[in-house]
């Protein structure tokens, strides 16, 4: 019975995911995850899924993204402060995926460790960027060119960043603005080696 509702599911397409949440025996639904415990060759997803109780994964065509089994609300929230940027589904969940650890990205190399994502958070850290003369259209280019600098720190990375670029380097105003455009990165900065390589290059002054 539960095999045949499944192979009807529309997660046998790349459409629009549902989700449903296995707890003793009884679903509930919500939207784009899926339970682990299920097989992905029930949904026309490639690769093996581990069975495991009380977790999720968020399915895109291309993306999977484990969290755990209290976020689903608070993923979709995430999302939603995210949807003044015209990203489509797909995009934000990888996107919050890179910034939070979920997916792998080279960009945090070992360091980066899974976590759940907080709206107070991520809108904080928008609105710090808009405070910098960027506009919606250009939190776009910078999200989609660097979307882990939603998951950098704001008051121990970002703030002192720019600080460093205004005081240091006299990059304000419209040059400011086009810096990050041109090298959003910098944002995440948290390494100054001097040239005696600390194997943290992607974070690093040096490759400003």
């Amino acid at each position: 019975m539960l095999g045949n509702s499944l192979a009807a599911s529309p997660l046998a397409t790349l459409g629009l995911a549902k989700c449903f949440h296995h707890s003793a025996g009884e679903f509930a639904t919500y939207t784009n995850v899926l339970p682990l415990g299920l097989n992905s060759s029930h949904h026309g997803l490639n690769g093996g899924v581990r069975t495991s109780r009380n977790k999720w994964i968020v399915v895109c065509s291309t993306t999977q993204v484990e969290t755990s089994s209290e976020d689903p609300k608070t993923w979709e929230e995430c999302k939603e402060a995210l949807s003044c940027f015209d990203f489509s589904v797909e995009e934000k969940d990888k996107i919050l995926g890179k910034a939070f650890g979920h997916i792998h990205s080279p960009y945090w190399t070992e360091e980066r460790a899974k976590e759940s994502p907080k709206v107070e958070t991520l809108n904080q850290i928008l609105e710090f960027l808009r405070s910098l003369g960027l506009s919606d259209e250009d939190l776009h280019k910078v999200v989609k060119k660097f979307p882990e600098v939603l998951g950098c720190s704001l008051e121990e990375e970002m703030k002192p960043n720019i600080g460093i670029l205004e005081n240091q380097w006299g990059i304000t105003g419209k040059s400011l603005r086009n810096l990050l455009l041109r090298n959003p990165k910098v944002l995440g900065f948290n390494v100054d080696c001097k040239g005696d390589c600390a194997a943290q290059c992607t974070r690093c002054w040096v490759r400003f």
